[in-house]
């Protein structure tokens, strides 16, 4: 019972409207975090629409690097899919970690735009899934907008996203979940900011006791990471959570866990919460 009290009292202190992570809403744009194919593996898309518009898409590395990008269009009550595979992504891309953005342009509905520019308004909305063949799937949380992003959505490069309206922001605390008792964890961290180097954090067990430590993110706005190779955790800290202080300056950040347990019977994605 003790526990389940301090888990509610946790849960209650990263939930609210004010500091809620914002997803299943229609926006102007929104953000694929984690996206990858290896030729079998690869992550669907699916978009409804609430009216005519053009959906530039741009792949960034974990890097925020532009790699590719397109287009499609949209029409009022639609539903669209878009497959992350080798087809859409174009030649040597196949196991390349990165992350998209979506973004509707409703002034031209037709892709034909010379310098499009993202509109405002509730235009559409998105969801996503990691599909593993032969027989298992993983949510794919969607950050929503409003995305700010000046400029042309052609030609976007590291510094376009200023930021994603439904993401925590840079001075929150991040409650990333692990489960490494006989399972296998990859966190996932995506934000528009130089989220790289070596970041110090409270680690936390089921019991909650508490380890300082450090854990390194490599790339600038992505990274996917697996916490059981994190120096000096105990060996006994096989399930709990790591505390980590967003640093500032980083506008808009997003955490997810996805769990790879016999126990579950599948993989299962668990959203990181934020205070």
């Amino acid at each position: 019972m003790k526990k389940l009290a301090i888990a509610a009292a946790v849960a209650a202190a990263c939930t609210g409207a004010a500091q809620a992570y914002q997803m299943g809403t229609f926006s102007n744009g929104v953000v694929i975090p984690n996206v990858f194919h290896d030729g079998s593996e690869y992550t669907a898309v699916g978009i409804i629409s609430l009216e005519d518009a053009s959906i530039y898409w741009t792949f960034f590395d974990q890097d925020s690097n532009h790699v590719t990008d397109g287009c499609f269009t949209v029409t009022a009550n639609d539903f669209q899919p878009f497959i992350w595979n080798a087809k859409t992504a174009g030649v040597g891309l196949e196991g390349k970690r990165g992350y998209l953005v979506l973004a509707a342009d409703t002034v031209n509905t037709t892709c034909s735009a010379q310098s499009p520019t993202i509109s405002t308004g509730n235009i559409f909305s998105a969801n996503a899934f990691q599909v593993m063949p032969p027989a298992d799937v993983a949510y794919v949380p969607v950050v929503d907008g409003p995305l700010t992003i000046p400029g042309d959505l052609t030609t976007m490069g590291p510094n376009s996203l200023v930021s994603a309206g439904g993401a925590a922001s840079g001075g929150d605390t991040l409650y990333m979940r692990y489960f490494i008792d006989n399972a296998d964890t990859r966190i996932v961290v995506w934000s528009t900011g130089d989220q790289s180097g070596t970041h110090t954090v409270n680690i936390y067990n089921d019991q909650q006791e508490r380890k300082s430590v450090n854990f390194s993110l490599e790339h600038d706005e992505l990274d996917w990471f697996d916490p059981e190779t994190i120096p000096g955790r105990p060996a006994d800290f096989v399930e709990g959570f790591i505390a980590w202080n967003v640093p500032t300056g980083i506008n808009s950040v997003f955490s997810y866990s996805v769990i790879d347990a016999p126990a579950f019977g599948a993989v299962q994605t668990v959203l990181n919460p934020h205070n």
